[in-house]
Formats: structure tokens, sequence, C-alpha cells
């Protein structure tokens, strides 16, 4: 009774919001329930969140979830320290039929209890934002006001996206039903109907390095808002945000009178490959994963038993046609290739710019002007080391940091990359971008066996500009990396309308998100939840896009048990 009472005090404090919710995602206006300011969280919430992040460090991560067999975790943070943390390693083979025994009093709680203890769990990640800033910014390397708004206010934001689309989709059919066939003369034939949402098995979420909170919470509360457990699998360098996640998520499900194991945790040991083994075990029925193309590639092709939904590499593009805001344009830009040292999956890499030059409120600018210009743009926005290391956060790991050196050697260096000091943090790989120009010529790209750099992803703070021989070209060019490797964003600048529908038209064909001339506080690597969808599920990218009905629709199916009237 007292676990009855509380899913009906959850379900009246949360209704409202979640009517919120499913309003913002049928109008698109902005809505958000989380403070994005670190101030409206209370005059002692960041000293307290610092105190509970270090309070952690040192020491066992305890959960009392069943199966613990070991403990590892080996996180370092890219600013310096090591955490110090060790968490529960998981036997699978107790964990995951523990995990399966939670499934039927959660499924039979219906969508509105399950919706409002979703809602109550990221009301109490909402509450620790603070600590969870720290905990992401020491396992990510962004910068704190970063790891705080895009792993605090904007992952909660995307998690309850999730939810309110969960919702929706398990709502479009009645409880119930009463049927009645007209027979002429004879009695009709009447059955009443009940029809279930139905989770479909233990859901797997495999966590990423960069965004371990703003990639991992629509995956994790979709499947579990759609009735799944949830086993969630952080990268080995990023376990912390998730694993505080699935601490406050145990929490609420117990008081709620669930059973906690329905949210666990599996960190794997070094160089064990959890992941890859959790992947075709026949009890994972839904996977989310954000990271490599490689390893996204394998798990669609070999994780047969189980709904998958990916989040991998791609190409993003800016077509440079022609400006009505030449300086704002610079600084847009500038922008958006510096924040986090263009360590996301939305920041530009390509700069595709005519061989002739483009017309600019500023009067004609040359292709070199025009790279000289953004050079001088990023400049001037990293000049300062206190502000650079604001934006630029850490380099996330070794990797970024070899393809960012080797960047040089692909061409003509428009930019070169600088090391930024870390008063606060001496140990931390802090870096400016680098801009390379290279030649874009259709023979260098078009056909089979081209290589130009452009033509594949190199993640981090390294974009090129790239020479074109027309703006039809930079369509095409476009059009073909899209195709094949996939693209997150797309942006162009463009006073033709006859440009401008060229890119829409390649964008609509090849089914990636466009931004058109942005040259104020909006910046094409950023979307907002309940408004704008990350991804289209429609190219190489992603198989899914963050949020919409396909991405929450068949993580549960619906049963329907047909009785005479």
């Amino acid at each position: 009774m007292a676990a009855e009472s509380t899913a009906a005090q959850l379900t009246e404090k949360h209704r409202p919001t979640l009517d919120q919710a499913l309003e913002a995602i049928r109008t698109r206006a902005y809505w958000s329930p989380h403070p994005e300011h670190p101030k409206a969280y209370g005059e002692n919430a960041a000293p307290d969140g610092q105190a509970a992040f270090e309070a952690l460090r040192g020491r066992r991560f305890e959960l009392d979830q069943p199966g613990t067999d070991d403990w590892t975790g080996s996180e370092v943070s890219p600013y310096g320290p090591e955490l110090g943390i060790t968490y529960p390693h998981p036997d699978v083979d107790v964990l995951l039929p523990a995990m399966r025994a939670a499934i039927p009093a959660w499924r039979d709680a219906g969508a509105l209890v399950r919706a409002a203890v979703c809602l109550e769990i990221l009301a109490r990640i909402s509450a620790r934002t603070h600590e969870f800033a720290q905990a992401v910014m020491h396992t990510s390397g962004q910068a704190f006001m970063m790891a705080f708004q895009a792993g605090g206010p904007h992952a909660q934001d995307r998690g309850l996206e999730a939810v309110a689309y969960a919702y929706a989709e398990q709502t479009r059919t009645p409880d119930k039903a009463s049927w009645s066939k007209p027979q002429g003369k004879r009695d009709p034939l009447q059955l009443d109907k009940e029809f279930k949402p139905v989770p479909r098995g233990v859901a797997l979420v495999i966590g990423c390095n960069t965004f371990p909170t703003w990639n991992g919470y629509p995956g994790l509360f979709a499947s579990l808002a759609t009735g799944n457990p949830v086993l969630v699998k952080p990268h080995p360098r990023a376990v912390l945000p998730l694993a505080l996640t699935v601490r406050v998520a145990r929490e609420v499900l117990g008081e709620a009178g669930f059973d906690p194991n329905l949210v666990c945790l599996a960190v794997d040991r070094p160089d064990e490959g959890l992941a890859k083994t959790l992947a075709v075990r026949p009890e994972i029925r839904v996977i989310d994963y954000t990271g490599s193309t490689a390893f996204g590639d394998w798990l669609e092709a070999n994780a047969r038993q189980a709904e998958v939904y990916t989040e991998k590499a791609g190409v993003n593009t800016v077509v440079i046609d022609s400006t009505d805001d030449y300086k704002g344009m610079l600084s847009n830009l500038a922008f958006s290739l510096s924040l986090y040292s263009g360590q996301m999956c939305t920041t530009p890499q390509n700069l595709l710019i005519p061989r002739d030059g483009i017309g600019t409120d500023a009067g004609p600018k040359t292709y070199d002007e025009v790279v000289s210009d953004l050079a001088a743009a990023v400049d001037g926005l990293l000049g300062d080391d206190a502000r650079a290391n604001a934006l630029l956060g850490a380099i996330v790991n070794p990797q970024v940091k070899e393809r960012l050196e080797a960047a040089p050697g692909l061409g003509e260096v428009a930019l070169p990359s600088r090391e930024v000091a870390n008063p606060d943090f001496p140990d931390a790989t802090v870096r400016t971008p680098v801009i390379v120009k290279l030649d874009g010529a259709r023979k260098l790209w078009e056909g089979a066996g081209t290589d130009a750099p452009y033509l594949t992803e190199c993640f981090g703070p390294v974009s090129f500009a790239v020479a074109m021989d027309s703006a039809a070209d930079a369509v095409d060019l476009l059009r073909r990396t899209t195709r094949e490797k996939g693209a997150m964003t797309v942006g162009a600048y463009t006073t033709s309308e006859e440009v401008e529908k060229l890119v829409e038209e390649a964008c609509l064909e090849e089914c990636a998100q466009l931004s058109l001339n942005l040259t104020g506080g909006v910046y094409v690597n950023q979307t907002a939840a309940f408004s704008d969808f990350h991804g289209s599920g429609g190219n190489p990218a992603a198989n899914a896009a963050l949020c919409d009905g396909a991405f929450v629709a068949n993580r549960f199916r619906t049963v329907e048990v047909r009785r005479p009237a």
C-alpha cells in the first residue's frame, strides 16, 4: 500500500511537468524546467557540489547491486588528477536474471507511473547538478560551464524529452476498448479488449567519453519509461557521471516500491571488452550506443537480437557562398570551431569556400581573405588564456591530440594550434584549433579511389578550409561526404536563393539537419531539446534521431487480450 501511495504521489507531483513536456514536443517552442545558470541552484550549491565530488574520490562506489565479483576503475581526469574510484564489476550471469525478474511489476505499473518515476529521477539529478558538473568536467575534459550546462540541464532536458515521447507513444492506443460488430438479425459479435505496452527486455546503454550524460540519458530514459530494465555500461574513461545516475535511479525506484535492479551498472576491467560481450547476450533486447563508426557498425551487424540505436561519426560541412553579415559569420564560426576543442559530434569540419571568393556586406572577399579573417576571428576569441580555457576545456584523450598534431602535414596551415596553459590544472592538455587549407578541385574527390583528407572525419580541433570551383561543386561534395560518411550537422551561408535551394535540396535528399546563416548566439553545433532534432537517423552518422517517435516506439510492443463481452 505504501508503494502505491508513493507512486500516486509521484504522479500527482510530476504530471504538470509531463504535460508541459508533451506540449513542448508538439509545438517545438522553447521550454525547459532545468535552469542553465549555476546561481539558480542556491548560494551553497557550488561548494556543496564540489565537496560531494571530492568525497567520491579515492574510494569504492557502492551500489548494492547483485552479481558483483570484483572492483574496477581507472579514470584519470583530462585535467590531470586521478579520480581513484573503483566500481562494481558484474557477473552478468547473476546480474541479468536479476534485472529480468524486475520486469513484471514495472510493466504492470503503466506508462504514467513509469513516466512519473523517471521524472523524479531527473528531478533529483537536477538538484545535484553542481556535483554532476564536476563529474562530467573531470571525465570528459569539458570546461566547467559547458560541463554544467551540457552535462546538467541540457542532458536532463534530453532525458525528459525521451520520457515525453515514450509516454505519448505508449498512450496512443487506449488501455481498453469495447468492440461490437453488427450481424444483421442476429446478436452482434462483442468483445472486450485490453491493450498493454510490454517491454522488449533488458536495454543496454553504452556510454561515450565526451558527453556521458547528454548522449546517455535519451536512451536510458526512453528504455526505462517504456518498461525495460536498463544496464548502463559507461566508457572506461567516463564512468562517474553515469554511475551517479544509476545510484540516483536505484534510490528512487526503491522508494517508489519497485525493484532497484531495473537500473544497474556494468563497468569493465581494462581491455575486457565487456560491451561486446553484453551486446550479443540474448537477454539484451535494446542497445543505445554513441561512439566510433567501427564499433557502431559492428553492433548493427552482430547484435541481431536487439533493437540497436547508434550515433557514430560524420563529416560535418559548412558551405560558405556569401553573407550579409561577414563579421557575424566569422564570429559564429570561430565559436563553433573552438567550443570544447572541436570534440563534439556536431562541430563543423569542412568549410567549403569558393576559390574565386565570396560576396559580403563588407565587399568582395577572396578565398585567402575569408580563411585569413576566420583564423583571425579564432585567434581573437582565444587570445586571452582565461577565456580560451573556459571555451576549449581539455583534450579528452591521446588520439585527439595525435590527430591535431598530424593535421599540419595535410596541407597549408592557415591557423596553427597553440598550447594554452591552465593555471588551475597544470597537467591539462589544452590546444587551440588548427585550420588547414586544401584544394577542392573535383578531380581530387570525385569517383572511387580518391583520398582527400576532407572525405573522412578528423575528430577534434581540426578543420579544413576547402577551395571549391563553384557552389554547385560544394553542394556535390557535401552530398558525397554526407551520403558516404554521414553528417550530424550541415551549415550554409548564402544570400542567393538559388544556392540556398541547392543546399536545402541536398540536405533533404541526404537526410541531414541544416542551419542557415547563423550569425548570432545560436551555433550549428548546438541543439535545443523539445525543439531541435539531434541527428536525423537517415544518413550513416546515426541511425536514430534525438528525439522523435521512432526513437522510442520500437522499445515496446503492444499485447492485446480479448474476451467475450
